[in-house]
């Protein structure tokens, strides 16, 4: 019993510590993913606290990482950061005191950072640590000035204007030396001008312009003499060139023209002898040529001869079919003939008479109904008639003036064989025969409802009228018919 109870109670410790020891070792994993801790590349991490010794065994302020990771150890170290952001510090130089005791102005502006060379950064860490941008801008400025006084001093105005490289340089090397106790580097220099009270830049500047002046007017005049020595020497050189060009030209032309004449004569010896080959070769085709024609002309007489007795043959045989068909089929055909002429003739007569009734039918018809209408739009049968006179009345007059339009008289001779029975002349009963004509056209044209005009009226000249029997009419001037 005794035993068994030593034994669960072994067995609780044992679980008891085993998840102690399961949590200590999550805590020390937990510390230790916490405080390990990287770095960003524009800043260098700097631990301190107990930092462990170098190597050689010199002691460490601070441990300074940059683009890495370290784990921060806790109770014992802490962590904080430097910024590596340049800096822009315009250093405005004034009264400057030059190697030949000119005072100078010389403003610049010089481009600082913390450096993350490993000795220097130490420095950083050691100075620097804590500080602002600005707190580290204004003490490297003071640097720079001093610095820079200590450079201007050892050089003359001369070097400073015209050789910038040497006093950059110097620059360089004096500031960055300085810089580099602080844990700072020197990134770029820029020089904005260069000025002096006593006005001793300006007067180089105006010796160094009026002597380059001076120089660019001798070099142009050496280069004008240098251009008409050349321009004279090319001329000279073109003559003669142009001189041996031509005698070359025509010791060429003489050649080439003995060469064409040369050339000519062969082409013509050779074209005689090519004429007699041809004309000779001409003469032997033509006596071939003829020999064949002769042949050919027999074979095709024969052939004629054959073809012309085979188509007289062939005529008279089909001749004779024809005219022995022609005898068998001519009665029925001219019967045929006959019996269709006839047909045709009958109806196209038919036809036309059949189209001559159709228009005389149309013709009647309509004037039927014209009629019709006139009268109905004349009221009575003898009104109707009298518009229809008027209507033809302008061509029954064309119709008498076309008679006697033609009949040109000059002059009117009258011969009057004097007196007759009742006293007057053949000429006063010719005027009156003439105007006994007016009162029968006065009736026609009141049948017609109209009136003579007043100047050849019978009432207005003053004619009778002779008496004539008067038709009797109804009450509508209608005829009477009986």
């Amino acid at each position: 019993m005794f035993n068994l109870l030593a034994a669960d109670a072994g067995a609780t410790i044992g679980i008891i510590c085993g998840i102690v020891v399961a949590l200590v070792l999550v805590m020390v994993l937990l510390v230790c993913m916490l405080r390990y801790k990287k770095c960003p590349s524009d800043k260098i991490m700097v631990i301190y606290g107990k930092i462990s010794p170098n190597k050689d065994g010199t002691y460490r302020s601070a441990k300074c990482i940059h683009g890495g990771a370290a784990l921060v150890v806790p109770f014992f170290q802490s962590y904080t950061f430097l910024d590596l952001t340049p800096l822009s510090i315009a250093v405005d130089l004034k009264n400057a005191l030059s190697k030949q005791n000119i005072r100078i102005d010389v403003p610049s502006i010089f481009t600082v950072g913390i450096s993350t060379d490993p000795a220097v950064m130490q420095n950083a860490a050691e100075r620097l640590l804590g500080l602002q941008l600005r707190q580290i801008s204004e003490l490297a400025k003071d640097v720079i000035f001093g610095q820079l006084r200590l450079v201007i001093a050892t050089m003359d105005i001369e070097e400073i204007n015209t050789d910038r490289d040497k006093f950059l340089e110097a620059i360089s090397r004096n500031v960055e030396g300085e810089l580099k106790k602080l844990g700072l580097k020197l990134i770029n220099v820029n020089m904005t001008d260069i000025s002096d009270e006593s006005g001793y830049i300006v007067a180089l500047g105006k010796e160094a312009a009026a002597k380059a002046i001076n120089d660019a007017k001798i070099s142009v005049a050496e280069e004008n003499k240098k251009g008409a020595i050349g321009e004279a020497n090319a001329q000279m050189q073109q003559r003669i060139n142009v001189a041996e060009s031509e005698s070359r030209a025509i010791e060429g032309e003489n050649k080439a023209k003995a060469d064409i004449a040369q050339s000519r004569a062969l082409l013509r010896q050779k074209e005689a002898e090519a004429m007699k080959l041809a004309v000779t070769a001409e003469n032997v085709q033509a006596a071939k040529a003829k020999e064949e024609s002769y042949a050919a002309e027999q074979s095709a007489e024969i052939a004629r001869a054959s073809r012309e007795k085979a188509t007289k043959e062939a005529d008279i045989i089909v001749s004779s079919e024809i005219e022995k068909r022609n005898v068998q089929i001519q009665p029925d055909a001219e019967a045929e003939n006959i019996r269709r002429r006839a047909k045709g003739e009958a109806d196209a007569i038919f036809a036309k008479m059949e189209a001559e009734a159709r228009g005389v039918y149309e013709t009647l018809s309509k004037q039927a109904e014209g009629m019709q209408k006139l009268v109905s739009a004349a009221g009575t049968a003898d009104e109707a008639v009298r518009l229809m006179i008027a209507d033809k009345l302008e061509e029954l007059v064309s119709t008498q003036v076309q008679a006697i339009k033609n009949l040109k008289i000059d002059k009117i001779t009258v011969w009057d064989g004097g007196q007759a029975g009742d006293g007057k002349t053949a000429t006063a009963n010719f005027v009156s025969g003439m105007l006994k004509s007016l009162p029968p056209l006065d009736d026609l044209y009141s049948m017609a409802g109209l009136k003579m005009p007043d100047l050849v009226s019978p009432k207005t000249m003053g004619i009778k009228e002779e008496p004539k029997e008067e038709t009797p009419r109804t009450e509508k001037g209608k005829t009477d018919k009986k």
